[in-house]
């Protein structure tokens, strides 16, 4: 039995019977629950979802970028990942070089209007083109600020210098792998206004126990349908990649919330994911072995063998 994935279902089950109804930053409503968690255990298979497909080769390119403490979106675009396009293109439409139709009214509510969301898309695959093949314009809008990776491996201290808290995190591994300090901040009060999106994912912390490494996020905020099983596979692949670099076995991902909700326009899709039935968890496999830094990690280099889902549920994302 997938039990992984009975504890998702569980999960948005729980925001369905309980969620309370609250008005949300994007105006399309939730359904939320405060305070909740979840436990993965590692050794049991990596926690992609088997009840609708979740495509593994976004969660690897976005955890690498991560890893690599960029906040550009062209390594994304380089590697066909579309996730955080549409942060930059709100920075650059309302800049003077823009020059196209007004996108003043930027909003996925406004995408429900057809001759609005054709110009949307094309407005942005033209500067997604740019991104690509313009390396000045992508350094001067494709990027999202402090966002995670840069939190991660390039924390800015008010003394001018700045903090790798990843690799600090692997030394302390190593070295007092008993430590209860082994955490990792993306929530940096001071830089929020500079942000695109202030990060949802807020705090993770390690843990080892007998040869295993296990990590504990907490996640402020999540969307449950669309957004928490990609946080999910991030995390879980993270614990991996951490674990081959400090030579441990994976443990448990324990995934812990503040606001977890549902969106009212995800609520016929969460219905029809509650209906399948979960199958066999994927196997994960690194090839590459060790690196001299988790940076250096590869998209072929991590691979999925047994990842064998139903088909996807497609709905709309909250901006």
């Amino acid at each position: 039995m997938n039990r992984s994935e009975q504890t998702y279902l569980d999960f948005l089950k729980q925001i369905m019977t309980e969620g309370h109804y609250k008005a949300d930053r994007t105006g399309t409503g939730t359904y939320s629950i405060f305070g909740y968690q979840m436990r993965f255990d590692l050794q049991a298979g990596f926690p992609l979802l088997t009840t609708k497909k979740v495509p593994f080769g976004l969660i690897k390119s976005e955890l690498l970028w991560f890893l690599r403490g960029d906040s550009n979106i062209r390594f994304l675009l380089q590697h066909n990942n579309h996730i955080w396009d549409e942060w930059a293109f709100a920075k650059f439409i309302v800049s003077a070089d823009y020059q196209g139709p007004d996108m003043t009214d930027f909003g996925r509510r406004s995408l429900r209007d057809p001759d609005f969301a054709a110009r949307y898309h094309a407005e942005l695959a033209q500067f997604d083109q740019r991104i690509l093949t313009d390396a000045s314009f992508a350094a001067k809008y494709g990027d999202l600020g402090q966002i995670y990776g840069q939190q991660w491996r390039h924390w800015q201290t008010t003394q001018g210098t700045t903090i790798d808290q990843l690799a600090d995190i692997v030394t302390q591994i190593k070295t007092n792998p008993d430590s209860r300090r082994l955490i990792v901040s993306a929530w940096n009060p001071e830089a929020i206004p500079q942000m695109a999106l202030p990060p949802c994912h807020t705090l993770f912390q390690f843990y080892v126990n007998e040869g295993k490494l296990s990590l504990q996020l907490y996640q402020r905020s999540g969307d449950a349908f669309l957004g928490v099983p990609f946080n999910i596979a991030s995390y879980a692949l993270l614990t991996h990649l951490v674990a081959q670099q400090t030579g441990l076995a994976v443990g448990d991902f324990v995934h812990t919330f503040g606001d977890a909700h549902i969106y009212s326009n995800h609520l016929e899709q969460v219905k029809t994911q509650l209906q399948r039935t979960p199958r066999p968890l994927p196997q994960l496999r690194l090839t590459g072995g060790p690196k001299a830094d988790l940076a250096e990690y590869q998209m072929d280099e991590i691979k999925l063998s047994g990842y064998d889902p139903a088909p996807v549920i497609k709905a709309p994302v909250a901006v």
